[in-house]
């Protein structure tokens, strides 16, 4: 069997954390057994369906790297599929129609509630051997229900929660079909799955009561329901579930917040499936080590900080060239144009770096005019150590405009001037880079242009 996996999303709001990461699992499960991954956009809900909320998927599906191999295919494109099927139900008489109003329902479901009974349809059209159906009333356009199996159960192995049993009388007849004809979410699920070939389903749990009634709705049609895995809710900082309406960011802000793709997938990987101990890997390990058997039965929560930290640590083993290609965009926006400089300066710095926007702003340092604050120049440009800065400036200016040479040239000062390194070091950094704390002095000066460290130096020596 090739393993065939889905992620079906509804445009009807932006996608966050929680959502891709029903994207990421099905992607790896059908990478790690070379099956195929299908993205299916499921916008039959017109009114808050968007084609920006569309974009946001694309963009952050393509930003992590979650390729598909089919789609993205679109529900509304696919009505006349779904009437097909909705014809050949009729014919098989599997479907019928429910002329039951709104408010005959509502009404219903009140006298239920009130009897301490779960409201559900009673099925008060649906035909049986010897029943009177009533009147069909004038000009109301019926639904059309599914005729749900009655006694029996539906159950299945769920990869995530176990094996699970729902007695068929506690399903009533799912409406499949609106007046006006189009189709509902379940049904349109099922034949998408079928005419897929999809074999796993892997999903959120807030789907597991549509599951039964999927379920039976493929065995109506002669088809045997896919496996399926219902993945626990992710949850945000203040233990609730994650959502836009609860501060969710979209997928898409991470990225322009200066977060790793590979962090990402990093860090969604560890929300629900673990390896061992393992905290930090790579993609190509991730889908080496990736099954269905790891995954977690509890709320995962989200930790904006552990991200963080993911991230940094990425960062670390990202390359410097890779890094430079990112931070350069980010200059650019600045009104910035980096220079051949740039890969050994992100090298320089991004150890101490949780994003690249961050790195960024180190980065920035070397192509625009510093000006250290008044209270770092007064806290470590001290008289004390003014002519040390002097001495140094004229050093480095009849230096060769190498590291070694530059470290040569600070020790040389040093020996001169009986100073220790912080001593000399952190207000040599406050004139150049405008802060106390930076990687190797001698790596920072080595990277900025020898002209202007001996002027701003000079400058240092006689602030007046």
């Amino acid at each position: 069997m090739t393993v065939r996996t889905r992620f079906a999303p509804s445009p009807t709001g932006f996608i966050h954390l929680g959502n891709i990461r029903s994207a990421l699992y099905p992607w790896a499960f059908a990478r790690s057994q070379g099956g195929a991954f299908i993205l299916r956009i499921e916008d039959t809900d017109q009114e808050r369906s968007s084609q920006e909320a569309v974009d946001v998927i694309l963009q952050g599906m393509s930003w992590l790297g979650l390729d598909h191999d089919e789609g993205p295919y679109y529900q509304m494109q696919r009505m006349d599929r779904y009437r097909e099927v909705l014809a050949r139900m009729k014919d098989e008489g599997l479907v019928y129609p429910c002329y039951m109003s709104v408010a005959e329902l509502d009404a219903l479901r009140e006298r239920q509630m009130a009897n301490k009974e779960k409201p559900r349809y009673d099925g008060t059209w649906r035909p049986e051997p010897g029943k009177q159906l009533p009147p069909l009333p004038a000009g109301v356009q019926p639904v059309l229900r599914f005729r749900n199996p009655q006694g029996g159960l539906v159950a299945w192995d769920d990869k995530v929660k176990g094996r699970i049993e729902i007695s068929n009388d506690e399903l009533d007849d799912l409406v499949i079909a609106r007046p006006d004809g189009t189709p509902t979410y379940n049904f349109c699920v099922v034949v998408d799955d079928i005419d897929m070939r999809i074999t796993h389903v892997i999903r959120g749990d807030d789907h597991v009561n549509n599951t039964p009634r999927q379920i039976n709705i493929f065995r109506a049609l002669g088809q045997e329901p896919p496996v399926y895995a219902h993945l626990p809710t992710v949850l945000n900082e203040r233990g609730e579930k994650m959502s836009k309406r609860n501060g969710a960011k979209a997928v898409t802000q991470f990225r322009d917040e200066g977060f790793l793709a590979e962090a990402v997938v990093n860090y969604l990987a560890r929300l629900g499936w673990s390896h061992g101990d393992d905290e930090i890997f790579t993609r190509e390990q991730f889908l080496q080590w990736f099954d269905l058997d790891h995954l977690g039965r509890s709320a995962a929560q989200f930790d904006e900080a552990k991200l963080r930290w993911v991230n940094a640590q990425h960062m670390k083993l990202a390359g410097d060239e890779r890094l430079a290609e990112l931070v350069a965009e980010r200059l650019r926006q600045r009104g910035i144009e980096p220079d051949a400089r740039l890969a050994p300066i992100c090298g320089l710095f991004k150890d101490r770096c949780d994003s690249t926007v961050v790195l960024a702003d180190w980065a920035q340092k070397f192509y625009r005019p510093i000006e250290a604050s008044a209270e770092e120049l007064a806290r470590h440009v001290t008289d004390a150590v003014r002519p040390a800065i002097g001495i140094l400036a004229r050093m480095l200016e009849a230096c060769e405009w190498t590291q070694p040479a530059i470290n040569e040239a600070i020790k040389e000062t040093l020996r001169a001037t009986g100073l220790k390194m912080p001593q000399l070091a952190m207000p040599v950094r406050v004139l150049v880079l405008g802060t106390a704390q930076t990687p190797s002095l001698d790596a920072v000066l080595a990277l900025n242009d020898k002209k202007e460290v001996v002027a701003r130096l000079l400058k240092g020596q006689n602030p007046l």
